[in-house]
């Protein structure tokens, strides 16, 4: 699926559409939304992944071609096996359940990060769900999964190393593979925190150099469609230079040669 704008045929006038996004948000606050209802931990990851399940459906609707979601980090290890074992029963049974719909609906889905501490339950539930929807073009969504952002740019230098391949573009693959499925993905354009916290935590440190950032107080259980659209809504509204000049700036007229730079002392 192509990044670049498409088209909209009015009468006889060509309309250009904004064009294709990759999205990127960090699923924080699934504890807190349990702990304050009175309920465990896990009855906030369970509500957290019918969100996901409503974000999908949403991002197919719109203008977004790639949709990365942080579903469980490398450091997500250190809390307390109970809660580790049971987000990835949830991550599995969510994978095989919506494998169908996503066949159907035409999402592909992949995953990015390290699979050989992964239950081999889960590991085969990827498996199926990446081979089932490989040929699907309407939405890629990636969910990173044991994913490090450091890790996986460290990953990519020693694939370097040991290639032989030092181009930019070579270990930019290296890393947007993430120990997954290698996946030919653009950069983020966009990522969406949730829970109120404004940090990276580790997540896609390489392919946000050019992000806009958006953070939001919403908890990841709350978070729907129209929160999205807001968030999309917004980004919108940025001037994405890339380094470069806003479009209306005037002309550098430079500086006369005869013109010197007054210099501290002992700086000249």
């Amino acid at each position: 699926m192509s990044s670049w704008p498409r088209r909209v045929i009015v009468g006889r006038m060509q309309t250009p559409t904004p064009p294709a996004l990759h999205v990127a948000v960090i699923l924080d606050g699934n504890g807190r939304w349990a702990t304050t209802r009175g309920l465990p931990r896990s009855a906030g990851h369970k509500q957290g992944m019918r969100a996901v399940r409503r974000l999908v459906r949403a991002a197919s609707t719109l203008e977004i071609e790639v949709l990365t979601l942080y579903a469980f980090s490398s450091d997500n290890w250190q809390r307390p096996p109970g809660e580790v074992s049971c987000l990835m029963r949830i991550l599995d049974e969510f994978l095989r359940r919506e494998s169908a719909q996503c066949v159907k609906n035409g999402v592909r889905v992949s995953v990015i990060g390290r699979r050989d501490r992964l239950p081999p339950l889960l590991v085969s539930g990827i498996r199926a769900i990446e081979s089932a929807t490989a040929g699907a073009r309407r939405l890629h969504v990636r969910l990173a999964i044991d994913y490090s952002g450091r890790d996986a740019i460290w990953y990519a230098a020693e694939c370097a190393i040991r290639s032989g391949q030092s181009s930019r573009e070579h270990f930019a693959w290296a890393v947007r593979s993430g120990r997954g499925e290698p996946a030919h993905v653009p950069d983020v354009d966009l990522l969406i925190r949730t829970g109120g916290e404004r940090r990276l935590s580790d997540f896609l440190l390489w392919e946000l150099a050019y992000a806009e950032l958006y953070f939001t107080d919403v908890l990841w259980p709350d978070f729907g469609r129209e929160d999205l659209a807001s968030a999309l809504a917004w980004f919108r509204t940025r001037e994405r230079r890339y380094g470069r000049l806003p479009a209306a700036s005037p002309p550098d007229l430079g500086v006369h040669a005869d013109e010197r730079m007054e210099l501290p002392l002992g700086v000249r």
